[in-house]
């Protein structure tokens, strides 16, 4: 029993510390240097396994040859220029008439620069609240953001990368060309329409070969927007062209501990389900790798619909749109995700850590100028909002891709096809308490009672179980077997075996006893995941003055950082309440546990009771001291109504073992009311 209750605490133990162990270990890769900063950058070999000895020889045989049988691309270079798109703050009264976001885009790789949420109304009219959530001065969320690099440089979000000349071997680094950019254009349906072009030329010749067109349109009340972009073919001879894209980057840190950044794709396979690809990474990439860290997000034999890059709360997610004549887009050849840690922090924790997501598509060969075909156009459309599931549901197009399965569950040891309905399913009961409380932390205070009025049964059964194989052990008789026979094991379990089948107690009766609680497992765990991954919780408060957002810290005192375990990289900056009550919590329960007479007799198992009582009110508040309030509410009033129900629990108990000891047993309706003697039963058996 000793042995089992040991096993059990150290996989709780286990299990919590997964559930709250630091993640977006993010890094980048000293290999890959930045290119210089130039109006086009032309290599002459575009073999991805080329190595610097070959590309010199290569380029210096080129050299030898003469200027008509060598061919290189120009292209004019234009100033520096930001368009914006949306609005950062809609002035109206109409929830339907704001934008959602405001684009600031770079003509340099005709990029998305910076993405930020207006301060405007969500879809329910209610105030987006989407704010950076700095207490002293709370400024609108800025989604996507600019990567920079050690050396200075930035990486964008929908930047065209690389266009390759497939026949010639020849690429362009579009992403470090100036496009030439135009006027914004306003629409009669409230939308908002950017263009970015870029000419390449032949050096020798000035005369035009390729012509680029990207454009960007973005709609109010949504959080969808387009992007295109047409490839023009105006050589006098046919050209083999491909492109390679930048998807959304810079998303940035939502929490502060478990922050749940990662790239994702979607697929839906051949019996039209929608299933995802999710790449996660741990601390054990860091020491592998000093760099950046780049993996596939592929899933053979079904078709692509979307890549994205999410954090906790949030997703931008990159849609292919297939041609006209297609059900499926099948000019994306391959889809990355790609982890960046720019400081190359060993613990990843200084904040400028991202995720992205690149396309490369597959070439398309092109008409002489004047000819039919000579033009291909790659349609996107890139989603930039919270991960919602009463949104997705919502909206049509985002329900057919299957946009949910962006939402992560902190499932651990259960499986996903368990918790995400019992999560989803206590989300729908959270807004539905919402609708007519109007506050999360009272709705998760009620929760957890709810919880544990239905699981009471089960509760009750397993405690009076485990009383009663704890007193079986505690009897007299067992521990003159444990004193007869210590010098033999095998005996001394065998007599006790025989002892507690005498007493009507299965050796199971343990296993039985603790079997409510794996039952009632995945439930906690998807109640702990519904608290922590609701969107409908961050900015939200519970009390004016204390916790005033339950997606972080309580906090409800505020000081200059503070490191407590160097070593660890253990740092708090405010005194959060909640942890402590919740130790407070674990102390009492610890208290009321029933002190075993076993435990008196054996000076180890005594110890080790000892030190449950310490390390539970210790542990738990250490690992979730910075964690969101919503978890820490959730943790310690599931705790204090465990305490309350434990102590009646345990009254009851008492007052049955009370009556039975009298000789008395409980009245019933049968009787009369009136109190009817038991007929006493010995101890133990005589033979």
């Amino acid at each position: 029993m000793r042995y089992l209750f040991a096993v059990v605490i150290t996989g709780f133990v286990i299990f919590c510390g997964l559930l709250v162990a630091e993640s977006g270990l993010f890094v980048l890769n000293d290999n890959n240097p930045t290119a210089e900063q130039t109006p086009f950058i032309l290599l002459q070999n575009t073999t991805t396994d080329e190595n610097p000895d070959t590309a010199k020889e290569f380029s210096e045989q080129n050299a030898q040859l003469k200027a008509a049988d060598f061919v290189t691309f120009d292209a004019e270079h234009f100033e520096e220029t930001t368009v914006m798109l949306g609005a950062s703050d809609p002035k109206t009264e109409n929830a339907d008439a704001g934008y959602k976001f405001q684009l600031e885009l770079s003509s340099k790789g005709a990029s998305i620069s910076k993405a930020t949420f207006s301060n405007g109304l969500d879809y329910n009219g209610k105030a987006t609240g989407f704010d950076d959530r700095n207490y002293k001065n709370p400024q609108p969320l800025v989604v996507l953001s600019p990567l920079l690099q050690p050396d200075g440089s930035e990486i964008l979000s929908m930047a065209n990368k690389e266009l390759i000349f497939v026949e010639q071997e020849l690429q362009l680094r579009l992403n470090e060309l100036h496009w030439k950019s135009y006027e914004v254009e306003h629409s009669s349906d409230g939308s908002q329409t950017a263009r970015f072009e870029a000419v390449i030329t032949a050096s020798d010749t000035a005369e035009p070969v390729i012509k680029l067109t990207k454009t960007y349109q973005v709609f109010p009340a949504s959080y969808m927007l387009n992007c295109g972009i047409t490839v023009e073919n105006l050589a006098s001879s046919e050209q083999k062209v491909r492109l390679n894209l930048a998807g959304p980057i810079g998303i940035g840190r939502e929490g502060i501990r478990t922050d749940m950044r990662r790239a994702i794709a979607g697929f839906r396979n051949p019996k039209g389900q929608i299933t995802s690809e999710r790449l996660k990474f741990s601390a054990k990439l860091l020491r592998k790798s000093n760099g950046l860290d780049q993996r596939s997000l592929a899933k053979p034999g079904n078709n692509f619909l979307w890549a994205a890059a999410v954090n906790k709360y949030f997703a931008a997610i990159l849609v292919p749109l297939p041609d006209e004549d297609k059900n499926y887009c099948d000019w994306i050849i391959e889809k990355t995700g790609t982890f960046y840690n720019p400081d190359r922090d060993h613990r990843c924790d200084s904040g400028d850590e991202t995720v992205s997501v690149e396309l490369k598509l597959s070439a398309a060969t092109l008409s002489a100028a004047a000819l039919t075909n000579n033009t291909k156009t790659y349609n996107f459309q890139l989603y930039l909002g919270p991960k919602d599931k009463r949104l997705f549901d919502k909206n049509k197009l985002y329900k057919n891709l299957g946009f949910v399965q962006t939402i992560d569950f902190l499932g651990c040891c259960c499986p996903a096809a368990i918790i995400k309905p019992l999560a989803f399913g206590i989300l729908a009961l959270m807004e539905w308490m919402y609708g007519f409380i109007g506050n999360y932390g009272v709705v998760i205070i009620i929760l957890v009672f709810l919880v544990r009025i239905i699981l009471h049964p089960l509760s009750k059964k397993s405690q009076v179980s485990m009383n009663k194989f704890s007193r079986i052990l505690s009897a007299p008789e067992v521990q003159e077997i444990r004193k007869k026979y210590a010098k033999n094991q095998a005996e001394m379990n065998k007599r006790i075996l025989a002892f507690q089948k005498e007493r009507g107690v299965s050796p199971a009766t343990p296993v039985m006893g603790m079997l409510p609680m794996f039952v009632q497992m995945p439930l906690w765990i998807a109640l702990w995941s519904a608290v922590y991954a609701s969107i409908s919780l961050r900015g939200a408060a519970f009390l004016p003055v204390w916790i005033t957002d339950l997606s972080a810290p309580d906090a409800l005192v505020r000081f200059p950082e503070v490191i407590i375990v160097p070593l660890l990289g253990w740092k708090i900056e405010s005194l959060n309440m909640l942890p402590i009550l919740m130790g407070v919590a674990f102390y009492l329960q610890q208290k009321l546990m029933p002190k075993q007479a076993a435990a008196a007799a054996n000076p180890q198992a005594a110890q080790q009771q000892k030190m449950m009582m310490i390390m539970m009110p210790i542990l738990f508040p250490l690992m979730l001291y910075n964690g969101p309030s919503g978890v820490n509410l959730y943790i310690m009033s599931s705790v204090f109504a465990g305490v309350f129900e434990q102590y009646f629990i345990r009254k009851h108990i008492q007052e049955k073992e009370r009556t039975q000891s009298t000789g008395m047993v409980a009245t019933t309706s049968k009787t009369g009311g009136k109190v009817k003697k038991k007929k006493p039963k010995p101890f133990y058996k005589t033979r």
